[in-house]
This record gives structure tokens, sequence and C-alpha cells, in this order.
């Protein structure tokens, strides 16, 4: 007994990682940091571009980094160019037409999500079957409605196809949101004197706010980013957005990769700051509404 009884008991190892399991992981980490310098490279490299001046675009041999760091080629399309214009027309395109988005998908996802009627399936297939339809096979039918209604070369034809081309998307993605969510907690609203606005504002959207935020930022980037009918019904450079002056810098008489490079880094700005002021309203999402 007593020999039995100084016996320790085994012990379970602590799952130190051997030679393979670290091998492993540098691999696994050398390979992340290759898959990021892809994406990262061609932004390194617009950077290092605007910061050359002309001489050394046109100099033989190139170097990849400027001799003369200058910060010229921004001063010089912000003075020269109406990027200031074009920034605001972008900003203002896809602010409202973020914000019409979601207050026409907010009704229809909702109640698409707490009714079940007949045609709730083949509403949400049409809703689906619109995503399969790209901006450029539209264009030309866009192009004569807007004709049409008189509204070529103005901000509210730019708002309206925005919001039109991202509404789907919106309350796609809400629908989904909005069925995952328990229908006890409204009930449980309900009992506590709320009505079906109160219950859907205190209980329903801070729940859903991972999808709302992902509303919001496809939905603003998607409008940021467009181009095809932006350049299609306007003319006026004070009415076009960013993504429409950009290219005009590399015409088949000049170019002036330096200026390009330089308008694509000021065009990125806006949706980095957006990310990074959202980002934490995403995460801090997923946790909102665990605990009343």
């Amino acid at each position: 007994m007593s020999s039995l009884s100084n016996r320790r008991p085994a012990t379970v190892g602590r799952g130190v990682p051997g030679s393979a399991g670290r091998g492993r992981i540098v691999l696994l980490t050398a390979v992340g940091y290759l898959v990021a310098f892809v994406f990262v490279a061609p932004y390194l490299e617009m950077l290092l571009t605007a910061l050359k001046p002309d001489r050394e675009l046109t100099a033989s041999p190139t170097t990849f980094l400027p001799k003369h760091w200058s910060f010229g080629n921004f001063v010089d399309v912000w003075k020269a160019a109406p990027i200031w214009t074009n920034m605001q027309v972008s900003l203002i395109v896809a602010a409202v037409s973020t914000l019409i988005a979601l207050l026409v998908a907010l009704p229809a996802a909702y109640y698409t999500a707490r009714n079940r009627f007949w045609l709730r399936g083949p509403f949400l297939l049409l809703v689906l079957i619109t995503q399969m339809f790209a901006p450029t096979a539209l264009v030309i039918g866009i192009y004569r409605e807007m004709v049409y209604l008189n509204l070529t070369d103005t901000l509210l034809a730019l708002i309206l196809v925005n919001a039109a081309f991202n509404l789907p998307f919106c309350v796609w993605i809400l629908h989904g949101y909005f069925s995952s969510i328990p229908k006890a907690l409204e009930e449980a609203a309900y009992i506590d004197g709320a009505g079906r606005f109160t219950a859907l504002t205190r209980v329903t959207l801070p729940l859903s706010l991972p999808g709302l935020v992902t509303a919001v930022v496809y939905t603003f980037i998607g409008a940021w980013n467009e181009y095809v009918v932006a350049l299609t019904i306007t003319s006026s450079p004070n009415r076009q957005p960013l993504t429409v002056a950009v290219p005009g810098f590399v015409t088949s008489y000049q170019q002036h990769w330096q200026y390009l490079f330089a308008t694509s880094l000021i065009a990125i700005v806006p949706v980095v700051i957006l990310f990074i002021v959202i980002e934490r309203y995403l995460i801090g999402g997923l946790t909102a509404g665990s605990v009343k």
C-alpha cells in the first residue's frame, strides 16, 4: 500500500510543438508574409512613383527608390486638377446612395424575415438574380432612361443608379441577419410595452449591427468605385466622380504616371478611413445585445 501511495500520477504534457510543428508555423508565417507582400507591392510601387519627379520617370536606367523624394506631385494634382471637386462628388454620391439603399432595404428585409407570404420566395430569388447583371450590360438602357428623365450629367442620376445597384445586396444580407435573431426577443419587448418600431430600433437593429456595417461598407465602396455608368452619363468635369477623373492623366497624347498614382492614392484614403472607423463597430456588434 505504501508503495502504491508513494507513486506520483502521470503528468500530461503541455503539448509543446516539436521541430515539425515549429517548421510548419515558420512555413505558414513565411507564406502569409509573401501573400501580404503580393497585395501591398502595387500600392508601394504607386507611392514610390508618386514621390518621384518627372525627370526620374523618363531616366534610364530607372530606379526603384526615388533619388529625390518630393511631395510636389500631390501638390500639383491638388492645385491644377479639380481633384477636390471630384472627391466631393464621390463622397456625396457614395454617402447618399448608401443612405437611400439602407432606408429602403431595412423595411423590406425586416418584413420578409418576420412574415411569411406566398411571394416571399420569388421576391428573394428575384433579389438574388439581380446580382447576376453587371452594370456594363445595363449601361445603354440606363443612359436612355436618364436621357428620357432629363437627368444626364447630374448627381441625382449617379445617386439613384448606385443606390439601385447596391439595394439587392443590402436586402439579402439584412434579411439573413434579421432571420437569425429569435422572434422571442421582440415578443419580450412587446410584453414590456414596446411597439414594433421601438422593438426594431432597440432590439433587432443592435443585434444586426454586423449586417448593417457590412451593408454600409459594401454599398459605400461599390458607389465609390463605380466607373462605367459615371463615365457614360456625366460629361462636365465638376460633375464627374474621382474614378472618372483619375484616368484623365493618361491619354493618347500624354502620360503623367506620377500624377495618376498620386491621385489614385488620394482616392484610396477615404475608403481606408471608413474601414478604420467602422471596424470597431463591427467587432462590437458581434456581442451587442448579448446581455440585457
